[in-house]
């Protein structure tokens, strides 16, 4: 019997094991044979679509709220019957006092959202000319690149205007420039020797990061950029390791997105890479000569 018992109490040393299966959620989201597309939708929001399509009924609310408040206490004050003088002891005349500073207050927020209104942003066409000057002792395959370089920030971005100076030597210039007065309405050479001693090239050299300039017509340095066209709106100024920089002309305010900084950023470091290996190669190759 006691056998019998002991067999019952026997574990078994593989246990059948359960499998769970856990149920994935999943979206479908499919087009239509006309093309329309089948899945979640984003929400729109019906609140801040209607503000921005009525911005200026919503500035001028609080002046109707605040005279209509005004309105309605003057005239519930009219037919109460209650002394046009107010009178600190009466409940009545406090509430009437308050309610007139609020509809006043009202009055002067709406005045104030009226008058202050945010500057409308616009695209410029830049004030300059053409041009398209390029180092003439480059290889095929970097002068490639540096154009590679052009076409996708002028494709994708804001930027109208190029300039790349490495290794004291302007090796791009390139995009809109402003017009130099003594050379016969000719693009404005860029003085490499002048802008790298000057204020912009040796913050952005010194910190060794991207220097954004939202509005260039905000900060004095923008005399430090005189081949640029005159309303160049914003520029940016992108290291190209601690030999050269790339500065960036674009003709709208605040026009370069975070993902255009980015993308700058890692343009500048793909150029600085080809630059460093072409300027040893000359060096090397001047002293072998020499």
């Amino acid at each position: 019997m006691e056998a019998g018992i002991l067999r019952r109490l026997v574990v078994p040393l593989n246990p059948p094991r359960c499998r769970f299966t856990s149920r994935r959620r999943s979206i479908r989201a499919s087009l239509n044979p006309q093309g329309g597309y089948q899945g979640p939708k984003p929400k729109r929001e019906w609140v801040a679509d209607w503000v921005s399509a009525n911005d200026g009924v919503v500035r001028s609310l609080p002046i109707y709220v605040g005279g209509v408040s005004l309105l309605a206490v003057l005239f519930n004050r009219t037919i109460s019957g209650i002394a046009p003088v107010a009178d600190a002891s009466s409940s009545q005349s406090r509430a009437d006092l308050l309610t007139l500073g609020l509809a006043v207050t009202n009055i002067l927020n709406g005045l104030v959202w009226l008058s202050i209104r945010p500057k409308s942003i616009s695209v410029v066409n830049p004030d300059g000319v053409e041009c398209r000057r390029i180092y003439h002792n480059l290889p095929a395959s970097v002068i490639s690149e540096l154009l590679w370089a052009w076409e996708s920030l002028s494709d994708v971005t804001c930027c109208r205007s190029l300039v790349v100076i490495y290794d004291g030597i302007c090796i791009l210039q390139i995009g809109f420039a402003d017009v130099s007065d003594s050379n016969g309405g000719e693009p404005m050479a860029v003085d490499a020797n002048k802008l790298m001693k000057g204020s912009l090239y040796n913050g952005v050299a010194k910190s060794g990061s991207q220097s954004y300039l939202a509005n260039l017509s905000l900060y004095p340095g923008k005399s430090e950029l005189p081949f640029l066209p005159s309303n160049t709106q914003a520029v940016i100024l992108q290291p190209l390791g601690d030999k050269g920089i790339a500065i960036v002309g674009g003709d709208t305010i605040r026009g370069f997105t975070t993902s255009d900084q980015a993308w700058i950023t890692l343009i500048g470091e793909k150029l600085d890479a080809t630059l460093a290996k072409v300027v040893n190669t000359m060096s090397l190759t001047v002293e072998e000569k020499s």
